[in-house]
């Protein structure tokens, strides 16, 4: 097989695994979201290959999704919408750093000075 058949399949087939698809629902994932395998999850059976691996690699722990991108050597977009599909089925969970929404039945601007009059309250201590 000559190099640039070589190249073309390492770029086509992983965009072949998404269906085509370059975005899902959740593909702005952070890099640093953690992916936890659901209970079951390892048991399940028809899963593609990459979902395979993805539920093997998590299962040990969380794993970020930055990571499962290197260990399966996929670009992450599509490492993304992988994950994403496996969250839409119920076969792992992803968690975010992302900040929480505190519902004070106040404004959003509000909250966040709440959250931080007990940060400073909590460091005079």
């Amino acid at each position: 097989m000559s190099e640039h058949v070589e190249y073309e399949a390492r770029t086509v087939r992983p965009y072949a695994v998404t269906g085509g698809r370059v975005r899902s629902a959740r593909s702005d994932l952070p890099l640093e979201a953690l992916v936890e395998v659901m209970p079951g999850a390892v048991a399940s059976t028809g899963l593609t290959p990459e979902k395979r691996a993805i539920i093997q690699h998590a299962s040990a722990g969380y794993i970020s999704v930055a990571e499962l991108s290197a260990l399966l050597h996929l670009p992450l977009g599509v490492v993304r919408i992988i994950v994403s599909d496996l969250t839409d089925a119920n076969y792992v969970r992803v968690h975010t750093s992302q900040p929480v929404e505190v519902n004070t039945g106040e404004s959003p601007a509000l909250s966040l000075s709440v959250l931080e009059s007990v940060l400073n309250g909590i460091s005079a201590l």
